[in-house]
């Protein structure tokens, strides 16, 4: 029975990762090249070099913005867009999709630890 489970399981990943991968992967790839060009400056590999607790990390994104464990990726959307505090509001600077891809590429890198 356990090896029928873990066949099963494997197949489910397998199809994920097949079927869904490739879009994901396009939007971070994009999303890697915008944050390179705007916020690795600040946020180089994922840290905060102004706020050294406020990083991209999961654990400070789940602590620090707002309906993150419900949304991520809205709750991430909603910080690029609108700024905080020293981070700049990057609405008129990025168009939505744009910042929907730089919002993917940094949920995938928190999710992957950075």
């Amino acid at each position: 029975m356990r090896i029928l489970l873990l066949i099963l399981l494997l197949a489910i990943a397998l199809f994920k990762l097949t079927f869904i991968s490739p879009a994901l992967a396009a939007e971070t790839s994009n999303g890697a090249k915008i944050f390179e060009a705007n916020c690795a400056s600040c946020h180089i590999g994922g840290g905060n070099i102004l706020i050294s607790q406020k990083t991209l990390k999961k654990e400070a994104l789940s602590k620090y913005l707002e309906n993150y464990d419900r949304d991520s990726i809205q709750a991430i959307i909603h910080q690029v867009q609108n700024g905080k505090n020293a981070m700049p509001a990057f609405k008129s600077k990025l168009s939505p999709d744009e910042i929907l891809e730089v919002a993917a590429y940094v949920f995938q890198n928190a999710e992957q630890g950075w």
